[in-house]
């Protein structure tokens, strides 16, 4: 029993060890030793911006105008506004727009979700490149224009942006997360192709783009890989959102978006047909992120069963017994350095176990509402 407990001791830490720290230094390290530059160029072909929403009437007339003001040749962009069934006012908005805006058009689709939403509207739209953002999201005036510009590489058929989370209530640590994802998926994007996207910000040549049962964020870049294409990100195509006004409302979302991500790794074959490389990178970033939960509480067990006998097991134990403490912290709101950080690692770990305690339960969440506090 004890050799199945030292097993599972050293494979939980090293998995937790090298997907949060081993690979991100290992892609850095790749990024330097082995590019694989982009071509760019100031290029301005057709494209389709898709906005999928479900009762965004109160954010809705504010992203069109944002999209408007993007700096592309207008007759070069059609800006669409799927409508996921919305029966709050924000058809009426897209279309009062869109009578005075010629390029703004309004596309009713049945309740089905964010997914069923875009895959419904692209099939309407006929830009050689579409664009997809959330209703929520704002993005700077040349983010189009640094996102099409990749288009020029033959071999680019998908880039996403990088993601920037407005000033909150000082609660959500999404910031720096997405700090971190950024920094990431741009030294993914320098050897070879990212794993996943970013849903606010990203765009697909039509050629490329396949309607997805899964997410698209994980989908679409696994899909390029599997026909040899590549799926970038560009640092300097930004994005802003509003954060969810408390880490729980944070919480609550991160469950929905590991569920889709376990029905995309149990039933999608993300990595089928692709290459050594692309494998690693995708059991280092996606199958062991995903996992993150279940190995904090293999190491947890283990460092239990280990303890009396075993001194890396008691520190370990110590240094989880620590965390917990720092989390709780963090918690009650209390002033301790790294304790909100603590807390929100906690609850983004126990959501990738509580994600796929949902799809086990009941499948994906094709629908939901948005969380308070974000509109």
């Amino acid at each position: 029993m004890s050799g199945v407990a030292r097993g599972m001791f050293w494979a939980s830490a090293a998995a937790i060890v090298w997907t949060h720290a081993g690979y991100p230094v290992a892609a850095a390290a790749l990024a330097r030793l082995r590019p694989r530059p982009v071509r760019q160029e100031d290029t301005t072909p057709s494209v389709s911006l898709v906005v999928a929403a479900h009762n965004e009437k109160a954010a809705i007339r504010a992203r069109i105008e944002n999209a408007l003001a993007l700096d592309y040749p207008a007759e070069q962009l059609e800006i669409v506004v799927a409508s996921d069934a919305s029966d709050d006012g924000t058809d009426a908005i897209v279309e009062e727009v869109a009578a005075r805006e010629p390029h703004v058009r309004l596309i009713r689709c049945p309740r089905g979700g964010k997914l069923a939403a875009i895959n419904h509207a692209h099939g309407q739209t006929g830009g050689e490149i579409l664009a997809f953002s959330d209703a929520t999201t704002r993005w700077e005036p040349d983010a189009l224009r640094k996102l099409v510009r990749n288009f020029a590489d033959p071999d680019v058929g998908y880039v996403t942006g990088k993601l920037l989370w407005d000033a909150g209530d000082g609660a959500s640590q999404e910031g720096a997360y997405w700090r971190y994802e950024a920094w990431l998926r741009a030294n993914e994007s320098r050897f070879g192709s990212i794993t996943g996207g970013i849903g606010p910000i990203y765009a697909v040549r039509r050629t490329d783009f396949v309607p997805q049962p899964y997410g698209q964020d994980a989908a679409l870049p696994a899909l390029m890989a599997q026909r040899g294409r590549r799926a970038i990100c560009d640092p300097e195509a930004v994005a802003h959102e509003v954060p969810a006004p408390s880490m729980e409302a944070e919480y609550s979302r991160k469950v929905r978006m590991f569920a889709w991500a376990w029905y995309q790794l149990l039933r999608g074959a993300p990595t089928r047909g692709v290459g050594p490389l692309y494998r690693i990178e995708w059991f280092s970033h996606r199958v062991l992120r995903y996992s993150s939960g279940i190995l904090h509480a293999g190491l947890l067990l283990s460092s239990v069963a280990l303890a009396r006998r075993d001194r890396s097991a008691r520190i370990a134990l110590a240094a989880q017994v620590a965390w917990f403490t720092l989390a709780a912290a963090g918690r009650l709101r209390a002033p301790v350095p790294a304790a909100s950080f603590a807390y929100y690692y906690l609850l983004v770990t126990w959501a990738t176990v509580a994600g796929l305690v949902r799809y086990a339960r009941t499948g994906v969440p094709r629908v939901w509402a948005p969380a308070e506090g974000t509109r």
